[in-house]
């Protein structure tokens, strides 16, 4: 990514507030989610390589019911890859005029439960110990019943976007969610901007420092390598070198967050 005054000080900032954790005896931990595999491809080597280049590691959020068999083997050769389900088969069942939403809806609490065991014995089935029983909802919403019962169904962690509320949002359920999404969604998989970007992850790292946000929380990152450009791949690997090179920063695998 080409480089301006503007971009470098945004750069800057962000290095300074990781010198403050340092300053403070503390370490930033940040943790990698990617949404939507299904399938290998171009983008998805890409994502894989970007990982194993910086020594980073990435929770995969894969959709079960779509789940193609190519999938299996370059993830399963990715040591620092762990994978999380991601709903059932990323269909809405919302009603007219509402937001999309899976795991809710015009769906009753018991089919959609239904769907996620048999969506999780995929899971379990081709990635073994590789899979991490943390569901990522589809457009990251879930309807509060369908969270309540999420233990029953073995589900250990539940991932959505921005800030949480709770650590627990049922016994035995630990949320940790991704506080920055790069992608300007409305410009179809176009960059928010350097600027942008850092500040939300400023915010987060800024509040956790001071004692707002829960420090246990790390700081999430959330890509989407099928929709990406160009700009978006070149931020978000400019901002894996930046973390992994500086002392205070640290990225947690999800098999160490559940």
């Amino acid at each position: 990514m080409s480089r301006t005054a503007h971009t470098d000080q945004a750069w800057r900032w962000l290095g300074r507030e990781l010198d403050r954790w340092a300053e403070s005896g503390m370490t930033a931990q940040f943790w990698w989610r990617d949404d939507d595999a299904s399938d290998t491809g171009a983008a998805l080597e890409r994502l894989l390589q970007a990982s194993q280049t910086r020594q980073v590691p990435l929770a995969l959020a894969v959709i079960p019911a779509i789940l193609k068999p190519a999938l299996v083997e370059p993830v399963q050769a990715q040591s620092l890859v762990s994978v999380v389900q991601h709903g059932y088969a990323h269909n809405s069942h919302a009603a007219p005029g509402q937001r999309k939403i899976e795991l809710g809806g015009e769906r009753n609490a018991n089919d959609v439960a239904r769907d996620l065991g048999l969506g999780k014995q995929i899971l379990v089935k081709n990635f073994g110990e590789q899979f991490v029983p943390a569901l990522v909802p589809p457009w990251n919403r879930i309807d509060p019943t369908v969270v309540a019962g999420l233990p029953k169904l073995g589900y250990c962690g539940i991932s959505t976007m921005k800030r949480r509320t709770i650590a627990q949002p049922a016994p035995g359920l630990l949320q940790v969610n991704a506080h920055l999404d790069p992608i300007h969604w409305r410009r179809r998989g176009g960059f928010i901007g350097v600027y942008p970007a850092i500040a939300i992850l400023l915010q987060h790292l800024i509040a956790k420092r001071r004692g707002y946000r829960d420090r246990a929380e790390p700081s999430g990152i959330l890509t989407h390598h099928l929709v990406q450009n160009e700009t978006v791949w070149h931020f978000v690997d400019d901002l894996l070198q930046f973390l992994s090179e500086h002392p205070a920063a640290a990225f947690v695998d999800a098999r160490n967050i559940w």
